[in-house]
């Protein structure tokens, strides 16, 4: 019993006189809106196109370009300070990568994207490989492409993830073993 007791005050004294971590930012980033490197950013931007626009006379083509330019600068300043990117000391938007689900939309959603669409080229590649193959000249349809056999494939290619896995299932994704040659050692 008294061994027990000496257990829970020790570890009651390491719990309480643990530091706490410590909710520090992220690698000396702030919010951009919150930044002063960014707002330099924006004014000498701005400042910069509004230079050359002075080159121009009021009107011309050239100085509506620049004009529409500060504006669509200044617009997508205005939403970067307005979302929850977080800027380094250099003023521009830094994304946080590291599984913190605050941030999962800097790159998760364009994480899934980019391994569709990838997905979908590679699943179309080898869809067409192995169309071809079965033709009377498969190697000059792997060099000169067939334009028409390619846009059918391409367009069934974006449910690449279900034919994948349907491939998967039925055996016909993988190799079996037994067409596989292997070099006697």
């Amino acid at each position: 019993m008294k061994s027990f007791n000496l257990i829970n005050i020790f570890l009651f004294v390491l719990i309480t006189l643990t530091p706490k971590q410590a909710l520090a930012d992220i690698g000396g980033l702030t919010k951009c809106s919150e930044s002063p490197a960014f707002e330099k950013r924006l004014k000498a931007s701005v400042k910069k196109l509004e230079q050359r626009i002075s080159k121009y006379e009021e009107g011309t083509p050239p100085a509506l370009a620049l004009q529409q330019q500060v504006e669509r600068t200044k617009a997508r300043f205005d939403k970067y300070s307005r979302s929850e990117l977080l800027c380094g000391a250099d003023g521009l938007p830094h994304l946080i990568a590291d599984g913190r689900w605050s941030h999962a939309a800097e790159f998760i959603l364009p994480g899934f994207g980019f391994i569709y669409i990838s997905g979908w080229i590679g699943w179309v590649g080898r869809k067409y490989l192995r169309a071809v193959s079965t033709t009377k000249n498969p190697t000059e349809n792997e060099i000169i492409i067939n334009v028409p056999l390619a846009l059918k494939i391409m367009t069934t290619g974006y449910i690449w993830p279900i034919s994948a896995w349907q491939e998967l299932i039925s055996g016909d994704l993988v190799a079996s073993n037994e067409n596989i040659t292997v070099s006697p050692r």
